[in-house]
């Protein structure tokens, strides 16, 4: 019977580590869940900096072409003007 009282023993602390093995899984699980949520934000929050990057460049370009156009062609005509070229 001593025996079968040390195997049952053992058998408990095996279960036992097993059962402990598995919280601790589970709250790195947890962790690595954070974690992806946090980047998944981070990615999101990202995203939307560049599209309005981009936004803004657009705007940007089509209101400088324009004028960097206007100015060479007024630098064209003051240049013919006083007959420099």
């Amino acid at each position: 019977m001593e025996k079968h009282d040390e195997i049952l023993e053992a058998l408990k602390r095996i279960e036992a580590n097993q059962v402990k093995a598995l919280q601790v899984q589970q709250e790195h699980v947890a962790v690595a869940k954070a974690e992806i949520e946090r980047s998944e934000q981070r990615i999101s929050e990202s995203v939307a900096l560049q599209k309005l990057s981009v936004g803004r460049q657009a705007l940007a370009t089509r209101v400088a072409l324009p004028l960097i156009v206007l100015l060479l062609v007024l630098l064209g005509y003051l240049l013919i003007k006083w007959r420099v070229l």
